[in-house]
């Protein structure tokens, strides 16, 4: 595997990567001078925020390292010459990505994608100086993989790629270095003003002190008028508190901010808008700034509110059905009391399927279940409460809460109802004494289920295997993969169910 290219290697404009290496060490002492250059921390910034990644660099790649001029997300200011991608990203004629550094040959055993830094995505710029040698990459780096950049991140990276090598260049004399910073400021704007989002930035105080054209467009305000915290103005009043609450606990807390809220647009209507910032910080971690970004999200807003209503509504017609299928077979049990146990027993199945349909099934806020919906012992608490004595609680559930979904609940429903209707007819809830105790225990990826009951008639195995035993098994074998076991102890019947958490939840 290579991890460092050859020094003999030719690269595309004629030069050979050792004279590269020495070209670029010609300016050390300019290296040392441009260290946390706050012009190019500007850049940095800008670049995470443009393409929302957590770290962006300006990299000089040296015979035996790479040195960070300016670096937003990371700790180092330099690493070994060997590990570097841009080493690679300087050679090129564009800007290189690689969406998945772990499937990369070039870079999938580098100690910067294997170990702590755990780097996936990166996209670098040449930076190439006006005599054609390659001096390193401006670039964005991600711990995750992503598909790549899209054609205006692109465009903004070389924007920004082009003041870098202004700064470079122009570092000599503190007079050049003010119009450099100034024309970076000035790129900065024109950049932001053609983003399609509204992007603003605050001092580390959250003091904002500057939107782009985007955001006075879209609300309509004079510029400087939400200056400070006048961007609370025009939040819809109802959001306005909430909405402090989250950016107070970022800029306390250094997190990055996200919130959806409703923003009044110029035409005096409010739209849902989600707010994204990051917070950029020095080598300390002190914030040094927030840049952060509003994007218009009504149309989708709306969309997903219109899916959820049709989703509760589709759900709620289901469970009208279960109600439907149970009057029927309770209506025909009338015309053949012969099938009466028999379809008293069936009418309760379903009746426990609909209740755990009707735990996991969407919900508006006002018929939503109190107990999480994702949870395994929520769904019991609901599934036994038939079972329980009105006088005191009969079945106890207890063990470490599981998360389970849609897919899972139906098999817990019918394993769970059939063992509680075997308990009240021959077990410890035939009598006024006994109790039931259900235990999950978490064990790695291992869930074990625990059904005990205490204080009943003495129990004996059955002779033969019923209809009830054999739904048990179907639904912990074949439907959640699992197994059980029962143990027929004289002082109460004892089943052990063992599933993976996977078999209980997608997430």
């Amino acid at each position: 595997m290579i991890n460092a290219l050859s020094t003999d290697a030719p690269i595309g404009n004629g030069w050979r990567v050792d004279e590269a290496v020495r070209a670029a060490a010609i300016a050390e002492h300019e290296i040392e001078t441009l260290r946390d250059d706050a012009a190019l921390r500007t850049i940095t910034d800008f670049a995470a925020a443009l393409c929302e990644a957590p770290i962006s660099l300006v990299s000089i790649v040296e015979a035996s390292r790479q040195t960070f001029l300016s670096r937003t997300g990371l700790e180092p200011s330099e690493t070994p010459r060997e590990t570097s991608f841009c080493a690679y990203a300087m050679l090129g004629d564009d800007i290189m990505v690689v969406p998945d550094a772990r499937l990369d040959p070039r870079f999938a055993t580098n100690p910067l994608v294997t170990g702590e830094m755990g780097i996936r995505f990166y996209a670098g710029v040449p930076l190439v100086s006006q005599d054609g040698i390659p001096l390193g990459s401006l670039c964005i780096i991600d711990r995750t993989p992503r598909a790549g950049l899209t054609p205006f991140q692109r465009q903004g990276l070389r924007v920004l790629a082009a003041d870098v090598l202004n700064r470079l260049s122009d570092s000599r004399t503190s007079a050049i270095s003010r119009a450099t910073i100034a024309d970076s400021e000035g790129r900065f704007r024109v950049l932001a003003d053609s983003m399609p989002q509204m992007v603003w930035s605050t001092l580390p105080d959250g003091f904002h002190d500057y939107y782009n054209a985007r955001w006075y467009e879209f609300t309509g305000t004079a510029p400087g008028s939400t200056d400070g915290d006048g961007w609370n103005d025009i939040f819809h009043p109802e959001d306005q508190e909430r909405a402090w609450g989250v950016w107070r606990h970022s800029l306390a807390t250094g997190t990055p901010y996200q919130i959806e809220y409703r923003l009044r647009h110029r035409d005096g209507t409010y739209r849902w808008t989600l707010g994204r910032a990051l917070p950029m910080t020095d080598t300390s971690g002190a914030v040094t700034r927030w840049i952060g970004t509003c994007t218009d999200i009504h149309e989708q807003k709306l969309a997903s509110e219109e899916r959820e209503v049709i989703a509760q509504e589709l759900s709620h017609r289901i469970k009208n059905i279960f109600a439907v299928i149970s009057g029927l077979i309770t209506f025909a049990a009338r015309a053949h009391p012969e099938f009466k146990g028999i379809a008293e027993d069936l009418r309760h199945r379903v009746t426990a399927l609909g209740r755990a349909h009707d735990f996991v099934r969407p919900h508006s806020a006002q018929s939503r279940p109190q107990a999480e919906q994702t949870s395994l012992h929520g769904l019991l608490d609901a599934l036994f409460l038939p079972y329980q004595s009105t006088n005191a609680s009969r079945l106890h559930v207890g063990g470490t809460d599981v998360a389970i979904d849609d897919r899972s609940a139906t098999p817990l429903a019918l394993l769970f109802h059939e063992l509680a209707t075997n308990a009240t007819k021959y077990g410890a809830l035939s009598n006024d004494t006994g109790a039931v105790t259900v235990t999950s225990i978490v064990d790695g990826d291992e869930i074990m289920l625990i059904w005990e009951e205490q204080g009943g008639p003495a129990v004996e195995q059955p002779e033969s295997t019923g209809f009830g035993a054999q739904l048990i098994d179907l639904s912990a074998s074949r439907q959640l993969g699992g197994k059980v076991a029962h143990d027929w102890a004289a002082d109460g019947l004892r089943v052990v169910v063992e599933v993976s958490k996977a078999a209980l939840s997608r997430g």
